[in-house]
């Protein structure tokens, strides 16, 4: 059990509504390019989506989770993964849609480009949500992304039931800005997100100390994670910029690290460690996984990146 942060009560296991997906993942000299065809080097079929990768990350940072998602039985063997990592499965179901999928391009720079299916995630329908949610309490913890269907009918069936709600709205759409963004305690969004939010043009990107008083004054009670890519991440709460660097490491493959981020930023905070602690937990971590390989393979155990050194 945790401390929350926000409440200072003990906190029961966090809760993720999240996505499930089987990665396809193909390393490719290069992104393709419209009308190539191109030879990939390598092929790898593993659990992805951002749901199942923050679950994974939380429980390997040493929270307890109860993940609320969908597959098809066929991919059984792999959702295990899991399960392994120490997640439960108390809410995880199999329903006759396939599984949702991702086709993930990896190139020798370790960027990725990524087509998404949503498959089992999007057959949650707005009278199922209340069981998902029957062994949550208030004061309990709700992450959730913007991969399964009901997005907004969960943000809203947990807020009156009193569950404190981290979201991160990726993939971003324009439907996200119609969400009740104000009932969140924790949105993590990347730079292009919140400029999307905030209706803000992309380039030049904004200063961060420009985006204090913008966040403030829209959303007053929420901490905002922002994070940067090769440039680290910030936070911005009730007023105060955090802004910490990445790590120099040699990157290998992008792919899940914003998850990995979320997971071990999300743990922290709810530990009730200071914000630039938590930050500078969850950049370690997500240094760690640059350097490896895949989605959920790739995210780091809290032991590793306890004794990670630059």
């Amino acid at each position: 059990m945790q401390l929350s942060r926000f409440t200072q009560t003990v906190v029961m296991p966090i809760y993720n509504y999240g996505s499930i997906n089987i990665d396809h993942v193909y390393r490719v000299p290069h992104l393709v390019r419209p009308g190539e065809t191109l030879s990939s080097q390598d092929y790898q079929q593993v659990l992805g989506g951002k749901g199942a990768n923050q679950s994974i990350a939380l429980a390997r940072a040493g929270s307890e989770v109860l993940h609320i998602g969908r597959y098809n039985l066929a991919d059984q063997a792999l959702v295990h993964t899991l399960i392994d990592a120490g997640v439960s499965p108390l809410y995880l179901a199999t329903v006759t849609e396939p599984s949702g999928h991702a086709i993930i391009q990896v190139d020798d720079q370790g960027e990725n480009s990524i087509i998404l299916y949503a498959g089992a995630n999007h057959s949650f329908t707005p009278d199922q949500l209340v069981c998902c949610l029957q062994t949550a309490q208030a004061g309990d913890w709700l992450l959730l992304q913007n991969e399964c269907s009901c997005t907004q009918e969960m943000i809203e069936l947990a807020a009156a039931r009193g569950l404190q709600l981290a979201f991160n709205p990726a993939p971003m759409q324009a439907a996200v800005k119609e969400l009740p963004l104000e009932r969140l305690a924790v949105l993590f969004v990347n730079q292009v997100e919140v400029c999307q939010l905030l209706d803000l043009p992309l380039e030049p990107p904004p200063a961060l100390a420009d985006l204090v008083t913008l966040l403030q004054t829209r959303w007053p009670t929420t901490l905002v994670v922002i994070t940067l890519g090769a440039q680290g991440a910030a936070s911005i709460y009730q007023g105060q910029l955090e802004f910490v660097p990445a790590l120099p490491v040699q990157v290998v493959d992008t792919t899940g690290a914003g998850d990995t981020f979320t997971g071990y930023f999300l743990h922290a905070w709810m530990q009730g460690q200071p914000l630039r602690t938590a930050l500078e937990r969850a950049v370690k971590a997500s240094a760690l996984c640059v350097q490896r390989v895949g989605a959920s393979s790739s995210i780091p155990y809290a032991a590793e990146v306890d004794a990670f050194e630059q």
